[in-house]
Formats: C-alpha cells, structure tokens, sequence
C-alpha cells in the first residue's frame, strides 16, 4: 500500500501558524505519511499571480487529503474578485467536488467559562453541522447594474437542484444515524423556493433512514435555539449561506472559533481539512492564535480520509488533556503561545 499523500496548504496569516502545529502532532503519530507543501490564497498571488495556480490544484489533486489553513489577506481587497484570496478556498470546493462540509461543534472540559452561555447550557454542546459547499447563492450568477433611475443594484442568484439537495441529505442522514439518530434540516421555506424545494426533497430522502427522526426549522428560529438549548441538536443539515452563518454562531457559544475544525469530503470520502476560522491579519506573526481547531482537523483528516480512527481518538483525547491541564491561548483566556499550546498537546499525546 501506497504512502498517503498529505498536501499542505497553509495559505495567509495565522494559517501557517496554526498548520505547523497540526503537522506536528501528524508527524509524532506512529503513522507513514509523506507531506508537500503549496502556497494558496495571497501567499500564491504574490508569489505566482493567482490565489489557485495550477501547480497547487495539481498538488491538491494527486494528495490523498489536503491540510488546509486560512486564506485572506487585507492587501488584496482592491483586487477583481476573481483574483482574491478567498477565491482559492472556493476553487478548491468546486475543482474537487468537495460538497459535504462537516463541522462539529462540542464543548471541551474545563471551557465552560470561555463560552458567553451560562456555563450549564454550553457544558450540553454536541453537534455536527453538515452543510453543502457546491451550491447556494454563493455559487449563483452575479452581476451589478445601474436601473434607468440611476440605482445600483446587486444580484445574487440563490439555487439549488433536487440531486444537489438529495446528496447532501444523505450525507446529513447517515451522520446522525452514527451520532444520536436526530436530523434538523435548517432552511427557510416559508419565504425562499429554494428552501421549499430542499424541505421536499429531505423528507423524500428520509424514507431510507427510518432509523433517524427528522426535524424541520427556519433558519431564524436555528440560529435563536442554538443560543437558548445548543444541547437539544445533535446533527443539523443545511445550505451554503445557512451553514456558514450557523457554524460560525456555534463556534462562540463553545467559547471560541479557534476550536472548532472542518471537514469538506467529496462523494468518495477524500477531503479538504480546516480550521473554520479565518486569516486573522490582526494577530497575525504574533504567535497568539489557536491552533486547537487545525490540530482538531487534522484528526478528522485521519478519521475520514485516510481510515484511522484510533489515531484521530487520540490526537482529540490529548487536544481535551492539554485544555484541562490549563494550557489555553489568549481567546480562551490565557496567555499560551501557538507553540506552547502544539507542545502541550504533543506531551499529552
């Protein structure tokens, strides 16, 4: 059997940071993997004229699973949107057919006070948010105009297709029947067609997982029950707008996006692995940021892509072993560097 092929991707700000960390804790697993490295996102438009070059999406390609960071660069806002940063991210989805987005959300032991809920709401968190990539108004025609009357308008086409909708619904159905058997699919069917048709098109789906009990919530009341009873999911299915905003909300309410990781899979479970937090130009350089969520990522890197699962138990136990040591970095509180957070978990590991 072939070695497996880890493609690096680090991108922009914190996310060569956060990046080394996570292949640290891959190198010290007893495992034969071999690493190459790419630059994507601003690094690669300085560097070759283009946040996706061809030599990245070739790298990306051959690899077994991409390591990802974080892309976006404040420098780069000027520039035609095809050609920023975050495009890279994009053109990695769509080029690889990653369309399932995997995004746990659980709160670690002794975080409590870090999440802005009552420590006894957020001690419950334990959900996976499955949220669709390849569609949406993200990927929807765009154009500007200026009316007769002389306003400027924007548009944003929102779509979805029933296969586009039914693949995704799988992919939620069969997460919640390994988890606690309890689908909610998110959208917005009272005002949005495209969430009419996504609502049909899930409960025609979970004909075929009687097993699982399928639940059904607007996207405005989604968002107020994960502040009220986060305990109450336990895997939401959703769309690309709707999934992102969600996730990012559940982030916080476990106390910080630094801990929370991703998992992009295509229809044969290869996958695009990240922190779903951003570049954070801000603190960039400075060694302050969380690699918790790279590191997270990493082990669903293992769990997913490459088949071991007891390697990706270990790597989560020593990330929650180094937390209830009091090793945190300052947006939990503390005052650990990057590094000194990696070597906290590589000595629990």
């Amino acid at each position: 059997m072939s070695t497996p092929l880890i493609a690096i991707l680090a991108g922009d700000g914190i996310g060569p940071e956060v990046t080394a960390e996570a292949r640290r804790v891959l190198e010290a697993l007893d495992l034969d993997l071999a690493f190459e490295e790419a630059p994507v996102g601003g690094a690669a438009y300085r560097a070759h004229g283009h946040p996706l070059p061809p030599e990245t999406l070739d790298l990306a390609r051959r690899a077994d699973a991409i390591l990802f960071g974080a892309v976006g660069d404040p420098a780069f806002d000027a520039l035609e949107r095809a050609f920023r940063p975050e495009q890279a991210i994009l053109g990695l989805r769509k080029e690889l057919g990653t369309f399932a987005n995997l995004r746990p959300a659980k709160i670690f032991a002794g975080l409590e006070d870090a999440s802005t809920l009552k420590p006894e709401i957020a001690r419950a968190i334990d959900l996976v948010i499955v949220r669709e990539l390849n569609g949406d108004v993200y990927f929807g025609e765009k154009s500007r105009r200026t009316t007769a009357a002389g306003l400027r308008e924007g548009h944003d086409l929102m779509r979805y297709d029933e296969d586009e909708v039914r693949r995704i619904a799988r992919v939620g159905f069969e997460t919640a029947a390994k988890r606690r058997g309890k689908l909610c699919s998110v959208d917005k069917a009272n005002v949005l067609e495209t969430s009419q048709l996504w609502r049909d098109v899930v409960i025609e789906v979970a004909g075929d997982y009687p097993q699982v009990e399928l639940s059904h919530m607007y996207v405005d009341n989604a968002a107020m029950q994960l502040v009220r009873n986060p305990g109450a999911f336990d895997t939401i299915v959703t769309g690309n707008l709707f999934g992102d905003i969600l996730s990012d909300q559940a982030s916080m309410c476990v106390g910080s996006i630094g801990m929370l990781p991703s998992a992009s899979l295509d229809a044969a479970g290869k996958g695009l692995y990240e922190p779903i937090h951003g570049s954070a130009p801000d603190i960039a350089g400075q060694g302050r940021a969380n690699p918790c969520a790279a590191i997270l990522s990493a082990a669903m890197l293992l769990r997913h892509s490459l088949n071991e699962a007891q390697a990706a138990d270990r790597v989560e136990a020593a990330v929650a072993a180094a937390l209830r040591t009091g090793v945190h970095t300052p947006d939990l509180g503390g005052d650990a560097s990057t590094q000194a957070m990696g070597d906290a978990v590589l000595a629990a590991l």
